[in-house]
């Protein structure tokens, strides 16, 4: 199957490839790409087409149609096989693998650390209210296989910040959103310290404790309970944040 036929019989579709430089010809046929696919006329898997099959479909030089290929590939839009047999076809969704490059396009866009944090803040406490209506047996096992792994590395604090971070990702995980976890997923790649040098064991015990009250409440089902031990659970995370980042006086404020 090739390119939905509203890409190629649409008449308005058609007067806009004439003319023009290539990489705006290119661009043109990436836009009617991406608009194909929101419109759910396009799904994964589904054969595009060859380098020479774009050209002719849009009517534009080889160069454009590689350059639109290029393009969709590097959006992630298109996987592409070379050789014999090969072509372009639409790719399988997989949103983690453009956690990594949001983060670095929040990162060079300069937000603060107190967007990051408040970000953070609505994502985590719906994730962990959701958590709680539609944890399954395996995401409590997983919950609970977490808070042992991060109370035997209490003494190295490197380890023990890798673990919370795990066992918060692992909470929007037991929420199956699939949307508010790659946004954590992302906002944790500019928010979480790799060394935590500010972790002393007085507030690792507090974390811990923290984290092991959040896994009853979603093994309970307390939405709301969890809901709101999470928002003040980062809450206080957000100050130390923000803290440490010089952004407002930390004070004599404890993080959990």
């Amino acid at each position: 199957m090739g390119v939905h036929p509203t890409l190629v019989r649409d008449p308005a579709a058609r007067r806009v490839f004439v003319g023009g430089r290539t990489d705006s010809l290119s661009s043109q046929i990436v836009a009617a790409v991406r608009d194909a696919l929101f419109a759910k006329k396009l799904k994964p898997g589904e054969f595009l087409g060859t380098e020479n099959e774009l050209a002719a479909r849009f009517g534009v030089s080889r160069a454009a149609a590689r350059d639109a290929l290029r393009t969709l590939q590097a959006l992630g839009i298109v996987d592409i096989k070379m050789g014999k047999g090969g072509g372009a076809r639409v790719a399988t969704g997989n949103p983690r693998l453009f956690a990594e490059a949001l983060a670095v396009q929040l990162d060079l866009t300069g937000v603060s650390v107190r967007e990051i944090m408040d970000a953070q803040r609505a994502i985590e406490t719906l994730a962990a209210e959701l958590a709680a209506e539609n944890a399954n047996a395996a995401d409590h096992a997983r919950l609970a296989h977490l808070l042992a792994d991060a109370e035997s590395k209490m003494h190295d604090r490197e380890a023990y910040t890798r673990s919370c971070r795990d066992f918060h990702l692992a909470v929007a995980e037991a929420s199956h959103n699939r949307v508010l976890l790659v946004q954590l997923i992302s906002l944790q790649h500019v928010s979480w310290p790799a060394d935590n040098s500010t972790l002393t064991p007085n507030v690792s015990r507090r974390i811990l404790e923290v984290h092991k009250q959040l896994a009853k409440l979603i093994e309970m089902r307390d939405s709301a309970g969890a809901r709101q031990l999470m928002d003040d659970h980062v809450k206080m995370i957000r100050a130390r944040r923000v803290a440490e980042h010089g952004e407002q006086d930390y004070g004599n404020q404890q993080c959990c």
